[in-house]
């Protein structure tokens, strides 16, 4: 009996010690606990901002993405408009390159030609314009800016006057380049020739 009671005894002890054991190990659970608690609570803001973060780089990325779509389109029509820019100016080139390869000068064919209204031919005509009608007849054709520095009219009344005796039908002009290369008709030349006094004797 008595070696049985001790070893009851020493049983109990050993349960006794696993009991405190474990009541130490439930301690150390519940400080655990408390501590993951404690954390928990200051991770829940944290996690709330990074949510918050995470949805404001998610807007900027969609407008991002939506602005970056928006100026592609506008590229491509500014290269669309830079294309049709490019054929025009295609277009100007090959009609340049045409007329370059047109003669230097040709008489104007696309108006019939002006007859010499005879009646007319020097009544009504100005000094200054028997003056142009006579540099012609000497020295050869000119354009209306030489014309312009040797009766010293403006630009402008010079182009009249020349027009004025172009439609008239005392000069012809070439158009194979710009200014007009105008010429004294034959026809006129004899009439200016004709008005010439009689040398004396």
């Amino acid at each position: 009996m008595l070696s049985f009671n001790r070893e009851l005894n020493r049983e109990a002890e050993k349960i006794d010690a696993i009991a405190f054991k474990i009541e130490a190990n439930f301690g150390k659970a519940d400080t655990s606990s408390k501590k993951i608690d404690a954390v928990e609570k200051r991770m829940a803001p944290i996690e709330k901002q990074i949510s918050t973060i995470s949805q404001a780089v998610t807007q900027s990325g969609t407008s991002l993405l939506s602005g970056l779509t928006g100026l592609e389109t506008k590229i491509k029509d500014i290269e669309a408009s830079q294309e049709t820019i490019k054929v025009k100016i295609e277009g100007f080139e090959e009609q340049i390159q045409k007329f370059s390869a047109m003669p230097e000068a040709r008489i104007e064919l696309a108006m019939p030609v002006i007859p010499i209204k005879r009646d007319k031919a020097m009544a009504s005509l100005t000094d200054t314009e028997i003056a142009v009608l006579e540099m012609l007849s000497t020295e050869g054709p000119k354009t209306a800016p030489e014309i312009k520095d040797r009766v010293h009219l403006s630009r402008e009344h010079t182009a009249r006057l020349m027009k004025k005796l172009y439609e008239e039908g005392y000069l012809e002009r070439e158009v194979g380049k710009i200014p007009f290369n105008y010429t004294i008709k034959k026809e006129m030349e004899k009439l200016l020739k004709k008005q010439e006094p009689a040398p004396a004797n």
